[in-house]
C-alpha cells in the first residue's frame, strides 16, 4: 500500500476495525475511508455495491462482523450465521466487481475443529467437527475465507485472510451478557469491587485453556500482512501462549484490585477445551506480538474505566 492509497476499513467502530484505523494512521496512511452502520448497512447488497462503485477503494480491511460470547452465539444462531455471511459476501463480491487491488478478511480461531491438534495450524481447517456453541459464527467465517480463496483461484485476485485468537483491548464490548470472557471478567470484577462484594461467581470450572492477543498487536499484523503476504491459506494471529480461564480470572482480579473470593458455576458451559494457535507462519514472515497479557489487561481496564458509555453496546 502507498501512503495515499484509498483504504476502506469496514467495521471501523468495532474493536478490531478501530485498532486497524489507529495503526494505519500511526504508519502515516492518509486516505482512509469509513462508514458507520447508519451510513452503510453492509447486509444490504444494493447499498454495498453503490458504495464500492462510487468510492472504488484500492484496499479493504473487512473487520465488520456480528460478534458475541457463548450466550450471544447460542441464543441467536440464525442471526449470527445470516448477518455475518451476507455482509462478508456483499463486501468481498463488491470489492472484486470494482477492481479492489487487495482485500484482507478477518476471521476467528473458532473456524478450526473443536478437537484439532494443538497448537492449531492453518492446515487443520475443515478436518473435524466444529465447537457447537459457536458453530453458526464459525461457518459464516469459513465461508468468507473460502470465498476469498475461490476468487483468487478463479479470477487471480489477491485476497487474504487472517485468523485471530481471542482479542481484547480498547473499544471492546463489555455488555454483561453478550461480551467475551476477558471483557466480561473486567466488568464483573470492577463492579464487584465497587459494590464491596465478598465473592464473584464465574462460568464453568475454569479448566479451559485460552490464548489472548491485544487488539493493537493484531492491527499491526493486519497492516503487515496487507503489505507482505499473498496466498490462499489463512494466517493465524496470536501469541503462541495460553493459560487456564482460572488463571485468567485471577490475573484480571489482580489488575482490577478485587480482593474477594472467586467461585465457579459448573452448570454453565466451558466451551472448547483448548484452542491455541500455531503462530509459526506469522513468525516466519517476520512478525511477532508485543504486548504481554498483564500489560494488555491494564490497558483494557483503563479503557473500560474511562469509556464506560461503551459498556452497554
Amino acid at each position: 500500500m502507498e501512503q495515499n492509497s484509498k483504504i476502506y476499513v469496514a467495521g471501523h467502530r468495532g474493536m478490531v476495525g478501530s485498532a486497524i484505523v489507529r495503526e494505519l494512521e500511526r504508519q502515516g496512511y492518509t486516505n482512509i475511508v469509513t462508514r458507520t452502520h447508519k451510513e452503510l448497512d453492509l447486509t444490504r447488497q444494493e447499498a454495498v455495491e453503490k458504495f464500492f462503485a462510487e468510492e472504488k477503494p484500492e484496499y479493504v480491511f473487512l473487520a465488520a462482523a456480528k460478534v458475541g460470547g457463548i450466550v450471544a452465539n447460542q441464543s441467536a444462531l440464525a442471526d449470527f450465521m445470516y448477518e455475518n455471511m451476507i455482509l462478508e459476501m456483499n463486501v468481498i463480491h463488491a470489492a472484486w466487481k470494482n477492481g479492489c487491488k487487495k482485500l484482507e478478511f478477518l476471521g476467528s480461531s473458532c473456524i478450526y475443529p473443536r478437537m484439532a491438534p494443538q497448537p492449531m495450524q492453518e492446515s487443520c481447517l475443515l478436518t473435524g467437527e466444529l465447537e457447537k456453541t459457536n458453530e453458526a459464527y464459525a461457518l459464516a467465517k469459513i465461508s468468507g475465507l473460502k470465498y476469498c480463496e475461490f476468487l483468487n483461484r478463479q479470477y487471480g485476485t489477491d485476497y487474504i485472510s487472517v485468523m485471530p485468537t481471542n482479542l481484547y483491548g480498547p473499544n471492546d464490548n463489555y455488555h454483561p451478557e453478550h461480551s467475551h470472557v476477558l471483557p466480561a471478567l473486567i466488568r464483573r470484577f470492577h463492579e464487584a469491587k465497587e459494590a464491596g462484594l465478598t465473592e464473584v461467581t464465574c462460568w464453568g470450572d475454569g479448566s479451559p485453556l485460552r490464548e489472548f492477543l491485544y487488539v493493537d498487536d493484531l492491527a499491526n499484523l493486519c497492516v503487515f500482512l496487507m503489505n507482505n503476504y499473498s496466498g490462499n491459506e489463512t494466517v493465524n494471529a496470536g501469541t503462541g501462549k495460553e493459560l487456564t480461564i482460572k488463571a485468567l480470572t485471577e490475573l484480571v482480579a489482580k489488575v482490577v484490585g478485587y480482593k474477594g473470593t472467586i467461585k465457579w458455576d459448573t452448570i454453565r458451559p466451558n466451551g472448547t477445551p483448548r484452542k491455541l494457535l500455531d503462530v509459526s507462519k506469522a513468525t516466519a514472515l517476520g512478525w511477532t506480538y508485543k504486548t504481554e497479557l498483564e500489560d494488555g489487561i491494564r490497558l483494557a481496564y483503563e479503557d473500560f474505566r474511562f469509556n464506560a458509555h461503551r459498556t452497554e453496546r
